[in-house]
């Protein structure tokens, strides 16, 4: 059983949310306002399919994850904390 790092982990929710904010010209937006639970997309960050394949291309370009198919996009981005337990598994 491998024990996690909680520094280690808050770090990539943080790198994570810097990126979302830079790569996705969220204007206004800081990394503590992001929620780590809360959505990504309609009611949480308001992004729609067009950010969706941008953060394709960050995830990929940044941790060397490749989202292969729109299944697991859906997993992946229903919030940070998914989209960093999805990059976390892949880099294992």
């Amino acid at each position: 059983m491998e024990l996690t790092n909680p520094y280690k982990e808050a770090k990539l929710h943080t790198k994570l949310k810097e990126l979302l904010i830079e790569e996705l010209n969220l204007i206004d937006v800081t990394v503590d306002e992001i929620e780590n639970d809360a959505p990504l997309f309609r009611e949480g960050l308001g992004l729609d399919s067009l950010d969706a394949v941008e953060i394709v291309v960050l995830v990929q370009k940044n941790f060397n994850v490749e989202i292969k198919n729109m299944e697991e996009g859906k997993a992946a981005f229903q919030s940070v904390n998914s989209l960093v337990d999805f990059i976390r598994e892949r880099q294992a």
